[in-house]
């Protein structure tokens, strides 16, 4: 996504400095809170095994995987390092898996609305108009663009593709595990079976952007949604 961004060009320094900021903030502050939530709600469903590797935290580096970060820096999805979970600690194993993969993508989804309220409260508390128009968006001061490209360009929309992504009932995604509690068990035991086939399928839909037009639906569907919510035009 970053790459697209910078290879179609910015419309000003400014413009780039504060892409590239929501970046930085995106990666040290918002990927972790997936994980932490993970971690959070495996310890609250009665397995310590995330608090004991040390990532029952916030802080960036004990989530920070190198090739899931670049992924998101390219094609706005990837991932942290996954927190280790052992569902034999849990009550009843199939629902606090499901519920433990849950809270990851919910994060996301809660951070992408928290976005949207800021970017509203901005135009309100600042006074300045926002028309969308044809796709195109128009503005009457340039801090609106900056706001609009850290809240909704970065923050909002990478949160969303990572929810809906991380939705997806494959391997090693968060959906394989809420899906799994859903579908016969024989459903979870071919997926672990076949688990390395389907990430590298996985891995190639992305690479080759066969995800890109449903997602970026999905996104749009529930982007657009939190928009009118706030009373906001169709911003995705």
């Amino acid at each position: 996504m970053l790459w697209a961004v910078l290879g179609g060009g910015v419309g000003s320094f400014y413009e780039l400095l504060f892409l590239l900021l929501g970046y930085i903030v995106l990666l040290g502050v918002m990927m972790p809170v997936h994980e932490a939530a993970h971690a959070w709600a495996a310890v609250k469903l009665g397995d310590a095994t995330p608090k004991w590797h040390g990532r029952l935290t916030l802080n960036p580096l004990a989530h920070f995987d190198p090739v899931g970060s670049l992924m998101i820096l390219l094609f706005g999805i990837g991932y942290a390092k996954p927190v280790p979970v052992n569902p034999y600690n849990f009550r009843n194993r199939r629902r606090d898996m499901a519920l433990t993969a849950l809270a990851g993508p919910l994060s996301n989804i809660a951070m992408a609305i928290i976005s949207i309220a800021l970017f509203r409260v901005l135009l309100f508390v600042s006074g300045e108009g926002l028309q969308v128009s044809g796709g195109m968006i128009y503005y009457t001061e340039d801090i609106v663009l900056y706001a609009y490209t850290v809240l909704i360009g970065v923050f909002a929309r990478v949160n969303l593709s990572l929810a809906v992504f991380n939705l997806l009932p494959l391997p090693p995604l968060d959906g394989s595990r809420i899906f799994g509690a859903l579908l016969p068990e024989r459903f979870t035991y071919w997926m672990d079976q076949y688990h390395q086939y389907v990430r590298m399928a996985l891995l190639l839909l992305i690479v080759t952007g066969a995800l890109d037009i449903p997602l970026d639906f999905l996104i749009r569907l529930v982007g657009n949604a939190a928009c009118f919510l706030f009373r906001l035009p169709n911003l995705f």
